[in-house]
Formats: C-alpha cells, sequence, structure tokens
C-alpha cells in the first residue's frame, strides 16, 4: 500500500460516519436512505463518504429492484480488517477485502453496461 493510501485509509478509519456505513454495511447491503438513518447525517454527507470508500474499494456498490420494479443502489462492506505494524521506525498498514466470487464480477461487469 502506498504511503498517501494509507493515510486516507486512516483518515477514513477515523471518520465516526465512514466506520459507522462499514459496520453497518458489514451486516446487510443498506441503501445510502438507511445509512443516512444510521449514520443521523445528511444525504450529502453519506454520499461523499460512500465515494471516498469506493475510492479506496472498501465499499462495493450492489443493484437491487423493489417491489414495484423499480432499481435502487445498495452498498456492501468489503472491508474484513485492517492490520498496523509499527516496527524499527516504520509503519505498515495492510487493509484486507471480501473477495469478490465470479459470479458477482459478472454481474457488477452487465449492470455496468
Amino acid at each position: 500500500m502506498q504511503h498517501d493510501e494509507e493515510t486516507e485509509v486512516l483518515s477514513l478509519l477515523d471518520d465516526e460516519c465512514a466506520r459507522t456505513i462499514l459496520i453497518a454495511t458489514s451486516e446487510e447491503p443498506m441503501s445510502a436512505d438507511a445509512l443516512t438513518e444510521a449514520c443521523n447525517a445528511s444525504a450529502p454527507t453519506i454520499y461523499r463518504r460512500i465515494d471516498r470508500l469506493d475510492e479506496h474499494d472498501l465499499l462495493e456498490e450492489q443493484q437491487e429492484m423493489d417491489p414495484d420494479g423499480h432499481h435502487y443502489k445498495t452498498y456492501a462492506a468489503r472491508l474484513e480488517r485492517v492490520a498496523v505494524d509499527i516496527e524499527d521506525g516504520t509503519m505498515d498498514i495492510d487493509v484486507h477485502r471480501r473477495g469478490e466470487d465470479a459470479a458477482d464480477r459478472f454481474t457488477r461487469l452487465y449492470e455496468r453496461l
């Protein structure tokens, strides 16, 4: 991991809203509206955090369909674990993400078409 990316991941984990998003979406995928309620934050704040988490591949976007046939996005945490090692005057951050199976990759690619 590059130093700038390490700093950004640590910054994200220091942000209460980003942490709440990761924790909530680790249990089940959630819509931005549900995350707005869970975080007690405005929609623009939630979307900014979603964008930052997505930039670092810590969150994945999924498409859902409601009973009326309308599509909406949900978000699921990809972050599994962060390990910080400080030794011999250096700091190493190792971010572990959930893997994506072939069916999920195909679905994601198809949805982008």
